[in-house]
């Protein structure tokens, strides 16, 4: 892989995000109801499914609020949500790629095209950005009290299906053919590895420097997007200063 440690960033925002934990659960319960209507409210038989449960788990999300979210999915309610894709360059040309769930597309691209020029970004036309990212299957696992080297992860990650390790201090970060990306897990937890988080992802091919006064613009951005209701993720090809 390029270097790029996401789960460096994620941890870099993780208390900001768990203050908005209201919010976290309803993008949750979104992107559930999106998983039954695409595959069933069976997780045995719906993988997708069964990520965004573990994701709901994760989160410490209340299994009543996982249950009517999958009810929902399952009836024929009034709720039409879409998937949407934006992509734009953030404040010193970053790359960006926002993944949207809404059932209002005019209000969400309105909110969206506002979080980038208010902080002196640009949406771009569809294509522009989204070469610039490659779909995987992402998990962590915590080194901390996990008494495995390097190399017995590596050979333990290319024998559960895996494509390739990088590992940190704090963490391995396994990366996997999205396809793959439910049995890779299972074979892990079948090992005895406990998982920080296994989903999927957009990874940055290449990083892009942010210019020291451009940070807290791009970061003002990012956050913005992340506070809105109608948006589920938001991919950055930055390498943040340390």
């Amino acid at each position: 892989m390029s270097g790029h440690s996401k789960w460096h960033n994620i941890q870099g925002r993780k208390n900001a995000q768990d203050a908005k934990r209201g919010k976290v659960f309803q993008k949750i319960s979104r992107e559930l109801y999106m998983a039954v209507k695409a595959g069933g409210p069976d997780p045995d038989s719906n993988a997708q499914l069964r990520l965004v449960m573990d994701k709901a788990k994760a989160a410490n999300m209340p299994k009543d609020n996982i249950k009517r979210a999958v009810d929902k999915g399952s009836g024929s309610g009034a709720e039409n949500y879409e998937e949407v894709t934006y992509e734009g360059y953030g404040p010193g040309g970053i790359a960006v790629l926002v993944h949207a769930l809404t059932d209002n597309k005019n209000r969400t691209a309105a909110a969206v095209r506002s979080a980038f020029t208010h902080h002196g970004g640009a949406l771009a036309a569809t294509g522009a950005v989204s070469y610039m990212f490659d779909r995987k299957g992402y998990i962590v696992i915590s080194r901390e009290d996990l008494d495995t080297d390097e190399d017995t992860m590596l050979m333990d990650v290319l024998d559960a299906g895996g494509d390739d390790l990088q590992s940190s201090d704090e963490a391995f970060e396994i990366y996997t053919d999205p396809k793959q990306l439910a049995a890779v897990r299972d074979a892990l937890e079948a090992s005895g590895y406990k998982l920080e988080t296994a989903e999927l992802t957009m990874i940055p091919e290449n990083l892009t420097d942010v210019p020291a006064d451009k940070v807290e613009k791009l970061q003002q951005m990012i956050d913005e997007l992340e506070d809105n209701d109608d948006v589920s993720e938001v991919y950055e090809a930055a390498n943040f200063p340390d």
